[in-house]
């Protein structure tokens, strides 16, 4: 028998230069803590799984609206596994993720890895809404296989829209039913973690930042409005959260100095 849950959240300013959390809800495998943030001004909410999801046929969501001049970090405790499930399951398991953020709020949405396990068959969606003075910092990753197994199929589409103009939208395909070519030398070259950061802010409409290459295996891309795309693969989990985490350090310390100048 398939899961179907959807948890839900909202953060909203406290009027006192704080961010309130007045909708917690978790669903399913879905468990939403509230934990310390090291920032005063943002809230911060853990994800943790509650049981093994996504099963082949679970239809799996969490909704995520940030008010105006609210600010609030999502991450997670662990990687979030896609596995094949009992026999009986049929059809893809689908997991859809809408986050929405207004006027002058920042979202920082930081999941952990997403496992392809092998015979799983994964559907994922993320839409997300930006207001024009909105602040996003979006990380992405996916471990095609365990260790010494085959990817199961994954297929992904992220979609971005800010202030109801498109931004952004990308459908990736990896593993048995994509089309061919998705692990020759042109897309992964043999590689088996692949990720990427998108980081949408208004100041990159005054100080854009050039197309380069960040090491062997990675590149930042702006895009067309204020935002950038940080692409990379690599052999394992490790190594490409090493080179995320550099690319999101070096863009972030480098809006604050511009914000302080």
């Amino acid at each position: 028998m398939s899961l179907h849950a959807t948890a839900r959240l909202r953060a909203e300013s406290d009027g006192r230069g704080g961010t309130a959390l007045p909708l917690l809800e978790s669903a399913g495998p879905l468990a939403l803590r509230r934990t310390r943030s090291p920032l005063p001004e943002r809230a911060r909410v853990t994800v943790v799984g509650a049981m093994s999801a996504p099963l082949n046929g679970d239809r799996l969501a969490i909704d995520t609206e940030v008010a105006d001049g609210a600010h609030l970090t999502v991450d997670a405790a662990a990687a979030t596994v896609a596995l094949p499930g009992p026999r009986a399951a049929t059809g893809p398991s689908t997991y859809d993720i809408h986050l929405t953020v207004g006027e002058r709020a920042t979202l920082h949405w930081l999941p952990e890895q997403l496992v392809s396990a092998r015979g799983s068959d994964l559907h994922q969606t993320n839409r997300v809404e930006l207001a024009a003075t909105a602040r996003l910092l979006l990380r992405e990753e996916q471990i095609l296989g365990r260790h010494g197994e085959p990817t199961g199929s994954l297929a992904t589409r992220l979609t971005v829209r800010r202030a109801g103009r498109p931004l952004l939208d990308q459908q990736l395909a990896y593993g048995p039913g994509a089309s061919g070519g998705w692990d020759g030398p042109a897309v992964l070259g043999g590689h088996r973690a692949v990720g990427q950061l998108l980081v949408v802010d208004p100041s990159f409409e005054d100080a854009p930042l050039r197309a380069r290459l960040l090491g062997p295996t990675a590149a930042l891309t702006p895009l067309a409005g204020p935002a950038v795309l940080v692409t990379a693969v690599a052999p394992d989990a490790r190594l490409l959260r090493a080179i995320l985490d550099e690319a999101m350090h070096e863009l972030l310390d480098g809006l604050k100095a511009d914000s302080s100048s």
